[in-house]
């Protein structure tokens, strides 16, 4: 056989041995080699026993319901081989100027944001759910696709999995397709390609999971705008500790970081790295930092000072709006240029989000 699977050769099995009318052994069948001398009742014995083994086994195989030996390979065996054989893709998300050609179709995630854990879809409702491979447990998240279709190109956000698209399927929001096809349509054939350095938005967003302590960290980064390598966090002066992106996008450090604050140090995969400090343990919070993923640091936020004395004594319950870390570009990145020293990092409320979403139930 040539479809991978182990091939048997040839052990010299003489195979079912003839009768002679008064039931003793006879001649081997034809086209088979005739034994010499003294090893022929050997040779008899064997065959008999190897052809009760084969019938057994075959009673067997039958009775547990095991497939044939000519039948396909289990994926999990079949896979090596076919990787190897170039005939199917590896998991990675499209990177690159490497042009993509497949066919789109279009869905609703409700407003919500997808696999990718984000709180909600972007504003402008442009965004697209990828297949498995592309998706590639969560690593496309966050790019951007320029995708081109018969009426124009669009760009998207990469936030959702579909897990029954193939690669080169595209499932794009219906105001996406609506941008490049007639909806009516329903799928057409389209190209696309990862947008490198795509402008972007603001600066790094970061966002502790619900439930997450100094014993277990877990945070989603946002507004990177190239698909992330890395997430590295350190609490003080002390090692960098590498989180694990998980398949719906959260960085876990399943042993902790402390009690924070911490530094953040994310790395996307054009090499792009910048830090940022002063991220808290504010689990359900969206903490925007002023530092950008390339193209500079963002200007620092700035309140209009106030007329009103200070109080004598602080306040038991910090308001939300008076948080103040830091957060700085690492050597890899522009330092800010307003000289007044580290910027500003302010927390806001969002929803309880976070969670993964179910994309079986996407319409």
């Amino acid at each position: 056989m040539t479809d991978g699977s182990v091939s048997e050769e040839s052990t010299g099995d003489p195979g079912p041995v003839r009768q002679a009318p008064d039931g003793s052994a006879g001649r081997p069948g034809p086209g088979r080699r005739r034994a010499r001398g003294g090893g022929r009742r050997r040779w008899l014995a064997a065959g008999g026993v190897a052809a009760l083994a084969t019938v057994l086994g075959l009673s067997l195989a039958l009775r547990s319901g095991a497939a044939p030996a000519c039948a396909a390979a289990p994926a999990g065996l079949a896979a090596p081989a076919a990787l190897a054989a170039g005939r199917m893709p590896l998991a990675a998300p499209p990177i690159g100027g490497t042009v993509h050609k497949g066919k789109a179709t279009f869905y609703d995630s409700k407003g919500a944001g997808g696999n990718c854990s984000y709180p909600s879809a972007p504003a402008n409702r442009l965004y697209v759910a990828l297949g498995p491979t592309e998706y590639s447990a969560g690593a496309a998240c966050g790019g951007y696709l320029d995708v081109t279709g018969p009426r124009g190109t669009v760009r998207v956000l990469i936030m959702d999995q579909c897990p029954e698209c193939a690669p080169g399927h595209v499932d794009l929001s219906r105001e996406a397709f609506a941008r490049i096809a007639d909806p009516v349509q329903g799928i057409v054939t389209v190209s696309y390609r990862a947008a490198v350095d795509p402008p972007l938005s603001g600066p790094l967003t970061f966002r502790i999971k619900e439930g997450a302590s100094q014993y277990w960290f877990a945070a989603l980064v946002a507004e990177h705008g190239n698909p992330l390598r890395a997430v590295e966090v350190r609490q003080g002066s002390g090692a960098w500790r590498t989180a694990a992106r998980q398949d719906y996008n959260y960085w876990l450090i399943d042993s902790g970081a402390g009690p924070g604050p911490y530094a953040v140090r994310v790395t996307d995969v054009y090499g792009h790295r910048v830090t940022a400090t002063g991220v808290t343990m504010s689990p359900g919070r969206v903490q925007r930092s002023t530092v950008k993923m390339y193209g500079g640091s963002a200007p620092a936020a700035r309140t209009a000072p106030s007329t009103r004395p200070p109080s004598p004594r602080p306040s038991a319950t910090p308001s939300r709006t008076t948080a103040s870390p830091s957060a700085v570009a690492s050597a890899t990145a522009p330092a800010p240029q307003d000289g007044t020293g580290p910027p500003a990092l302010a927390a806001s409320s969002v929803p309880d989000a976070g969670q993964p979403v179910d994309c079986a139930s996407r319409g």
